[in-house]
């Protein structure tokens, strides 16, 4: 009977223990579940979209208390929104226009803006294309009927296009057959789409899509260099992280990651 009975208790022991565990784990978990996490906000310019989903998603990775939230738009329209006060904690330009004029502004955090990227302009059309564009020349006869490009206001690939026609002293001509996108994924889908004979992307665009072609480069020397900068805002809540995700993807591991996209990196 007295054998029977330390059985007993020692299973209830056992049961105890077991539970109590359990609970400590629970109470673990519920601990580290409430952990606050810290949200970063990105603005980028549209052409940058492929590659930042890779390097916030590896960011995430490597810090899961923080949260990387992206907002993809024309550089211009990214300006504008950080203007009148939309939170953002990083701002990736295309050019250097928008990101000169935040700086004029007071925007930006003194000694945070870095040249981090290259890219280059080319000429495009739908891959099954029969309209025999074979350079930026073939856009002003009768091959083009429509031709899709960014709107020079605010999108750089627009003003840079519109360098390139002004080079070549054919910008009216162009411009009376052009359709302007809000920025350059709205000018590749045209084209993807077959509702344009040919548009302006970057080459990194480009690369992207199995629905069109590259019909040609940009002239050398017809556009000022595309360089896209990026900065901390001063504006921002949270610019301890903002400088650790731009040390992030500044390191030479993530050369790989830029190029697999088609960007050279600076």
């Amino acid at each position: 009977m007295k054998k029977k009975l330390y059985v007993f208790a020692m299973i209830a022991a056992l049961l105890g223990s077991m539970i109590l565990t359990g609970c400590g784990a629970e109470k673990q978990e519920e601990k580290t579940a409430a952990a606050p996490q810290k949200e970063l906000f990105i603005s980028a310019a549209a052409s940058l979209t492929d590659v930042m989903k890779e390097l916030a998603a590896d960011y995430e990775k490597a810090n899961p208390n923080v949260k990387v939230t992206l907002n993809f738009a024309s550089s211009g329209a990214l300006q504008k929104s950080i203007e009148q006060g939309a939170p953002s904690d990083l701002f990736f330009s295309a050019a250097q226009r928008q990101m000169n004029t935040l700086e004029k502004a007071g925007e930006l955090e003194a000694g945070t803006r870095k040249d981090l990227l290259l890219n280059e302009v080319v000429l495009i059309v739908p891959k099954d294309s029969k309209a025999d564009i074979n350079s930026f020349n073939d856009v002003t006869t009768d091959k083009v009927k429509r031709i899709a490009l960014g709107e020079p206001k605010g999108v750089p690939v627009g003003q840079y296009s519109e360098e390139v026609f002004t080079s070549m002293n054919c910008l009216d001509a162009v411009k009376a057959k052009a359709a302007y996108g809000t920025d350059v994924r709205q000018v590749l889908t045209w084209v993807e789409t077959g509702e344009v004979d040919c548009g302006i992307v970057y080459a990194t665009d480009a690369a992207i899509s199995t629905k069109v072609r590259i019909a040609a480069k940009a002239p050398e020397g017809s556009h000022k260099p595309i360089i896209y900068p990026a900065a901390i805002l001063k504006g921002s809540k949270n610019k301890e992280d903002a400088a650790a995700f731009l040390a992030f993807i500044s390191k030479p591991e993530m050369v790989k990651i830029f190029e697999k996209y088609g960007f050279q990196v600076k």
